[in-house]
């Protein structure tokens, strides 16, 4: 595999990979209270991931796009293109915070230490990957996103060893009024997509052709969409006994080994960190020149400190939905744009 390929794509995966993913929450709330056939549903979004990298990611380099602004501007035009990438930037600044009060709850509930100190470790480490640019970006999801696959992939591994294809949630729930797992499918896709639309309109840089560009969107949904199934799989297992906590995976570590906990902890934090560096690289990128990139950065992780202490729980539950649907419309709008352009 092409070294420039793996990078790309592990950006693509470590951008969607965050709190929900691998926490299991959306997992359950999109495939798995459809039984099996939400098997079907994950497979379907991995195609739909490696469909939409490849498009925008070749489109990028064939049109020379550097910034998620640019993206914008060249669908929505200048005008409405401003109040688009405004309201972008609000939700890439929400999100950092999210990522931060995630570590804060991790830190407390998982590790029994402060959440403040939860909070201002990953402040600090992402300020120091957002000081070495797209290089250190690029660099660190290549690190951690593999480490994030293993240690998805062992404790999946380990859950159907022990209790085997065994589904405690075969036929699914009575979720007639949410459709089906089809349109389920294209929902989680449009509820991920706004982060994602940012953070691959920022990597021309790192793009040497058009076949790096389409190769890498196709391997990250391709592993997006294992790594989905590596999480559905045990939860569909052990369904009844985890379906209504917030973190169904920490709670199947219980069920498994209690060594268990504290590692997928990392591994959930580390999802978490690669996400906010999502963020907080796309937001700077966005809005401030090269000279002034450390100052920025600097006030950008130290003013996200306060509201990272309003709760993880709570920014989830507020702020979330309304990126989902503002992710799938944009999402809509760039695919329609780019092809009568083309």
């Amino acid at each position: 595999m092409n070294k420039d390929t793996f990078k790309i794509a592990s950006i693509y995966i470590g951008t969607v990979i965050g709190a929900g993913f691998a926490s299991g929450r959306e997992i359950i709330d999109f495939f798995a209270v459809y039984g099996v056939k939400g098997i079907l549903g994950m497979i379907i979004s991995g195609f739909l991931f490696s469909f939409i990298g490849a498009f925008i990611l070749s489109r990028v380099y064939e049109h020379n796009i550097n910034s998620s602004g640019e993206m914008i501007n060249f669908v929505f035009g200048y005008k409405f293109g401003f109040v688009v990438e405004t309201i972008i930037l609000f939700s890439l600044f929400i999100g950092f915070c999210i990522m931060l009060a995630g570590s804060g709850a991790i830190f407390e509930e998982q590790f029994g230490l402060s959440k403040n100190i939860g909070i201002s470790t990953m402040a600090i480490l992402c300020f120091i990957i957002f000081l070495s640019g797209i290089k250190g970006f690029s660099l660190i999801n290549s690190i951690l996103v593999p480490v994030l696959i293993l240690g998805i992939v062992f404790l999946s591994s380990s859950v159907v060893f022990r209790e085997g294809f065994i589904f405690s949630n075969v036929e699914g729930l009575d979720v007639t009024n949410k459709g089906n797992f089809i349109t389920s499918s294209f929902l989680y896709v449009s509820f991920n997509s706004l982060l994602l639309i940012v953070v691959l309109s920022s990597l021309l840089p790192i793009i040497p052709n058009k076949n790096v560009a389409i190769k890498s969107g196709i391997l990250g949904g391709i592993i997006l969409g294992i790594l989905g199934c590596h999480i559905l799989i045990p939860l569909l297992i052990l369904y009844t006994q985890i379906y209504d906590f917030a973190i169904p995976m920490l709670k199947i570590c219980e069920y498994e080994s209690s060594k268990y906990v504290n590692i997928f902890s990392l591994v959930l934090w580390l999802a978490m960190f690669t996400t906010a560096i999502a963020n907080g690289y796309s937001f700077i990128e966005n809005i401030t020149r090269e000279k002034d990139k450390k100052f920025i950065s600097f006030l950008f992780c130290l003013i996200s400190i306060p509201l990272a202490n309003l709760g993880f729980s709570e920014l989830v539950a507020t702020m979330y939905p309304i990126f989902g649907y503002l992710g799938g419309v944009i999402l809509i709008f760039i695919l329609i744009s780019i092809v009568n352009k083309n």
